[in-house]
């Protein structure tokens, strides 16, 4: 029997709860093909309090994503057949406050359609049934917006939707195989975040094209403005879109 998925509305209700009373409690966690997001990267190395190039380097494997031609960072399963996920335990999740956001939405998963001409992003959601998930058999309903504010998605898809956006660009506007001094900018920008830090402020990665103080300041003391940063750089690198620094400040401030 295969995953039975379905459209929702955002204020449509359904029936869904996990917890540790729920018999297949941590099966979902298993036989994994966990794709992380550059912001999933950052909650997850920050509640390790490890450096992102010490997360990518002990829980993920790197791809090439097929049809982008961008790399494609995923968690590293435990050893073992099961595939488990790294961070299971049998009382549950040990990163759960920083899980990824694929963990956090399910049974939801949210597509988006940005329009070309304003930039205005619309929201799909998709309600999933698989075989071995018990959660929908619970009594527990909510609408699909109150299921995303509760898992405290609003963060997750305002970062991820700079991802997608630049995942978008390359589709249209680089069509094929990107060469590896690219893929390396891309992966340092987005995913390599410390890294990407330190040469800014230490081996003047910006030299030449040093943005306002109020940026460098914002981009110093928030992580998130440093990922927000990455994404509008790796813009302008790979695709020639010039960084507003005002708007992007005021982005920075806002997020």
């Amino acid at each position: 029997m295969e995953a039975y998925t379905a459209s929702i509305g955002i204020d449509e209700p359904f029936a869904f709860s996990c917890s540790p009373v729920v018999t297949c409690f941590n099966e979902c966690c298993r036989d994994l093909n966990q794709f992380l997001t550059p912001y999933d990267v950052l909650r997850l190395k920050n509640a390790l309090k490890i450096t992102s190039s010490d997360f990518l380097d002990q829980y993920t494997m790197l791809h090439t994503g097929p049809e982008s031609g961008l790399p494609v960072v995923t968690l590293r399963p435990k050893p073992g057949k099961d595939m488990a996920c790294p961070f299971v335990t049998s009382s549950g999740c040990a990163v759960y406050d920083d899980r990824p956001a694929a963990c956090r939405a399910y049974p939801i998963a949210r597509a988006i359609k940005r329009s070309r001409e304003t930039g205005e992003i619309s929201e799909y959601f998709m309600l999933i049934k698989e075989p071995h998930c018990k959660g929908h058999e619970q009594r527990k309903t909510q609408t699909v917006r109150e299921w995303l504010k509760d898992q405290g998605l609003s963060i997750y898809n305002t970062m991820n939707d700079m991802l997608m956006e630049i995942i978008s660009l390359k589709n249209r506007m680089m069509p094929g195989q990107l060469d590896r001094h690219a893929r390396q900018l891309f992966y340092l920008a987005c995913y390599d975040m410390d890294t990407f830090r330190t040469d800014i402020f230490k081996n003047n990665l910006l030299s030449g094209s040093m943005p306002e103080n109020t940026l460098l300041e914002l981009i110093g003391n928030n992580e998130t403005a440093l990922l927000t940063f990455g994404h509008a750089w790796t813009k302008q690198k790979l695709f020639g879109i010039h960084i507003d620094y005002d708007q992007l400040c005021k982005v920075m401030e806002e997020t």
